[in-house]
């Protein structure tokens, strides 16, 4: 029986990007490149106002977080690449992978431009402890989506049983170092529980 993970059976990564076709790389790239641009024309800073860009920036309750190349967060965003994988697999399975891959980006991107409306901002800031969230700068919501692509990249590639497991080692790893982590951030978003607010605030 086909299933996840089998797309690229017997492929490495670097095969499996290959296999795809040039418009399918082309379009990907097409949509993240608008995405940035979109996020631009909203006014999101390009990079960091500390006036520098770092490969890692590690601490959360900071002015800085969320606005260089990676910090805590990526590892949702490798998550969302294995959920949308999933997702397309299930309802979009006659089109290729490049064109999964595509609606993935699209899907990705869109959130990236919500999230940084004043509608999101103001709810992260209402509901969680992340009081010195003012929304991503458009390099790190940039880098956010290549993570995406990431890890829909390693969910075709990959068993679904390394893909689920990767999934709770990175949720339990993150939540462990930060108090959160994407199954956190959904639940503070949607339905915000004030017993999860103090154990995030340490209490």
């Amino acid at each position: 029986m086909f299933c996840p993970g089998q797309d690229t059976a017997g492929r490495g990564v670097s095969s499996f990007i290959r296999s795809l076709e040039p418009r399918h790389l082309t379009l990907t790239a097409g949509v993240v490149a608008l995405a940035a641009l979109i996020l631009l024309l909203m006014g999101r800073i390009p990079i960091c106002e500390c006036g520098y860009v770092k490969l890692w920036h590690g601490v959360t309750m900071s002015s800085e977080n969320s606005q260089h190349l990676s910090d805590w967060y990526f590892p949702s965003h490798i998550i969302h690449g294995f959920v949308f994988y999933w997702i397309l697999w299930m309802v979009a399975r006659r089109q290729s992978v490049g064109v999964r891959l595509i609606l993935a980006t699209i899907v990705e991107s869109a959130w990236e431009i919500i999230e940084n409306t004043d509608w999101i901002i103001n709810r992260y800031r209402e509901t969680t402890i992340s009081l010195d969230y003012y929304g991503d700068s458009v390099i790190n919501s940039t880098f956010d989506i290549l993570f995406m692509v990431v890890g829909f990249i390693l969910a075709a590639r990959l068993p679904v049983w390394i893909t689920v497991a990767l999934t709770i080692v990175l949720e339990l790893f993150v939540g462990y170092m930060i108090r959160d982590n994407l199954t956190l951030n959904v639940i503070m978003l949607l339905w915000p529980l004030e017993s999860i607010r103090n154990w995030q605030a340490g209490g």
